[in-house]
Parts: structure tokens; sequence; C-alpha cells
């Protein structure tokens, strides 16, 4: 995962890769939760997401949840593989996937 936070700390955008699963969302969550403080944008890439899992799309939901209250939050750049994964566990309908 790669993470740039704008010089006024409002935008945070976010490129995950590789894969996203049990054995790194720990990781992703908690530099997450610990950046997404004061952001009111906030940018996901998965240009480069070749695969997430069930803890994975839990922690995006989470971001969403928090986003809501707080600003936006956008998901560009999504490969057919990780599409089909949003689609057939309903996240199209949750998420703001452009």
């Amino acid at each position: 995962m790669k993470y740039e936070k704008t010089p006024d700390g409002k935008t945070l955008n976010v490129e995950l890769i590789g894969e996203v699963d049990s054995m790194n969302v720990g990781d992703i969550e908690e530099a997450l939760l610990r950046e997404v403080e004061g952001v009111t944008e906030l940018n996901f890439d998965l240009n480069e997401l070749e695969y997430i899992s069930s803890a994975g799309l839990r922690v995006l939901l989470q971001m969403q949840k928090m986003m809501k209250t707080q600003g936006t939050m956008t998901i560009k750049n999504v490969n057919d593989d990780v599409m089909d994964i949003f689609k057939v566990t309903g996240f199209v309908r949750l998420l703001n996937i452009v």
C-alpha cells in the first residue's frame, strides 16, 4: 500500500497494490485509521490490486462509513478481477466506484 496526504491534510490518496487479504489487512486498516483523521476526501486507486478478500472488503466498508460523516470516498481504476469480486459481493452498490 502506498498513500499520500495533501499538505492541508484534507485529501488522502491510497494505492492498494498486490493482494489485500487476512495476512496484511491489519496493517492496512491500522494505517488508514491513523491517516484518515481530518480527511474530507479519501481516494482509492486499485489499478495494481490483484485480489481483495472479505477482510479487505470489510476495511473498505469501514472507511466508507467513516467518510460518510467526514466527506467523500471514491474508488477508481478497478480491474476486471476485482470488479467481479465487488459485483458478486454486492459492493458495487455500497461503494462509489468511478
